[in-house]
């Protein structure tokens, strides 16, 4: 019965958010600071699903510059968990198809995300020159999961290095930004699902990296991140097992 509740009271919400959110945008549509203001409001859903959500960010995170965030790709519940953190202005880069998503794909596309048709290399390769020209032009910092699709409980996936290759051609730093363990860790029938914590990392500077040293910087922040994310992770079941 819980789960059941918990889910009406998602699909209602979210529909309701990307409706009225819709409208909202209208009025200043493709305007880049929807993006956090949107993902702050799917964070809220997290205590539906019986999570507590602990966010951590360094020290001037707000007034941070034009920069590409990475984060660790789990599963649907990164709407609930990462989402919550996003800094405007801050865009993401999501799959094409997501457009034709019902209620969800207008929100999506009106709050200035980009698409990228993934299934065509020529188009995908242009959307890394997109990418670099929203940096530069609009002064923007890019949300993208450098694994390319949910790990789904696999650990931490190889990096692609499209984010790399961006970071380096528009000359931003990376953020990384890290999540703890979600994979198996709802089960909707459960009134405490226990805590989730959001940490950002201090900017990863990529002034020392050459152009063709994508895949280096790449590497790099992915042991940064995998090392912080077994941290959280050991914190997540030791304070966890303290409550119990």
């Amino acid at each position: 019965m819980l789960a059941i509740i918990r889910f009406v009271i998602a699909v209602i919400y979210c529909i309701l958010v990307c409706i009225f959110g819709s409208i909202y945008c209208l009025f200043s549509p493709r305007n880049p600071r929807h993006v956090a203001t949107f993902g702050h409001l799917f964070g809220r859903l997290a205590p539906v699903f019986g999570l507590k959500v602990e966010l951590r960010l360094p020290e001037g995170a707000e007034s941070h510059p034009a920069a590409i965030y990475i984060g660790n790709h789990q599963n649907n519940y990164d709407m609930v968990t990462a989402a919550s953190i996003v800094q405007p202005p801050t865009v993401t880069v999501g799959k094409k198809s997501l457009l034709w998503v019902p209620f969800f794909g207008p929100l999506y596309w009106l709050t200035g995300n980009l698409l990228i048709d993934r299934d065509n290399r020529a188009k995908a390769h242009g959307t890394l020159t997109q990418v670099v020209e929203q940096i530069q032009k609009r002064n923007v910092s890019i949300w993208m999961f450098p694994e390319g699709t949910r790990s789904r409980g696999r650990g931490l996936l190889p990096f692609k290095t499209g984010a790399f290759h961006a970071a380096l051609a528009a000359g931003v730093p990376i953020i990384p930004v890290c999540v703890s363990n979600t994979s198996n860790k709802v089960k909707l029938n459960r009134w405490d699902n226990g805590l989730v914590i959001v940490e950002m990392l201090p900017p990863v500077d990529t002034s020392g990296y050459d152009k063709n040293e994508a895949r280096k910087l790449a590497t790099h922040c992915r042991e940064l991140m995998r090392a912080k994310i077994e941290q959280l992770d050991k914190e997540v079941a030791e304070r966890e097992a303290k409550k119990s």
